[in-house]
């Protein structure tokens, strides 16, 4: 089994990540989800309703370290999510690769 990516507190990496997490951390929760196949908006709603926040945030944490084979149990996943919720965000994020741009969403040039 692997590692993060990123450490928990390697959230300074991607600054416009990092804001993006610490102004809308609902939205960067949902664009999460959607990396891992569920709803976006069901789940950044989610996010912001306190004990169902912290459920989803823990489960969707569990699915990326599946998908990515990264070592962990759901305790671990619950005590990052609770206790370092932003960088948590910002960590799974730096393993999906999202980047500002990219869970922003991009401008469509014309032609």
């Amino acid at each position: 089994m692997g590692e993060w990516d990123a450490g928990l507190f390697g959230c300074f990496d991607n600054i416009g990540l990092c804001l993006i997490t610490y102004v809308v951390p609902c939205y960067i929760a949902g664009k999460l989800a959607e990396q891992n196949g569920e709803s976006c908006m069901m789940y950044g709603v989610f996010s912001v309703l306190g004990c169902v926040g912290l459920w989803s945030m823990t489960k969707i944490r569990g699915m990326t370290r599946a998908a990515k084979g990264i070592d962990g149990d759901y305790t671990n996943d619950l005590l990052m999510i609770w206790c370092c919720t932003l960088c948590a965000l910002v960590q799974e994020a730096q393993q999906w690769g999202l980047h500002p741009k990219s869970a922003m969403g991009e401008s469509m040039a014309r032609e």
